[in-house]
């Protein structure tokens, strides 16, 4: 389950937590989560809306418990693009990061929401994830739209 959902969990994960070091303690916290709340899992849901649920409260409860400071992020080298240069690549990661950290700038609850649509969830299984309604989450996107054009310096 960790290994089909790895990517998925890493940018959860991600989306909490800026430090290499400290996202790699998340992840190992949802990996435990997980292990302590797959008996509990009822097939009610899909299984990686289930990980995604489960993923997302450990992230909450990570942000709720830490106070937040500046850090600094190293540069990932397994994102390198060999088909595009240096200075594209080097933009698009540029744009990515200001994206990431605009979604880590999101009240919680339009984090959570936002992240799962970018995941690809429909509707309906970002509801499932956060135990809220379709019209909620849908109010909730808007919201992070909005929120999110600001950041970046989009127009609204």
């Amino acid at each position: 389950m960790l290994h089909e959902h790895a990517g998925l969990l890493s940018r959860i994960a991600a989306s909490y937590e800026a430090d290499p070091s400290l996202r790699d303690d998340l992840l190992q916290d949802v990996a435990l989560a997980l292990w302590k709340a797959l008996p509990a899992w009822r097939g009610d849901a899909s299984l990686k809306t289930f990980v995604a649920r489960v993923a997302h409260n450990r992230g909450a409860s990570h942000v709720i418990g830490r106070t937040r400071h500046p850090r600094a992020q190293a540069l990932d080298e397994g994102l390198a693009d060999p088909t595009r240069g240096p200075e594209s690549h080097a933009q698009l990661e540029q744009k990515r990061l200001r994206l990431l950290d605009a979604v880590r700038a999101l009240p919680l609850n339009l984090r959570q929401t936002v992240t799962l649509a970018l995941e690809g969830f429909s509707q309906q299984d970002i509801a499932e994830a956060l135990g809220i309604s379709a019209n909620n989450v849908a109010v909730r996107l808007n919201r992070a739209r909005k929120a999110l054009k600001t950041a970046l310096g989009e127009p609204a």
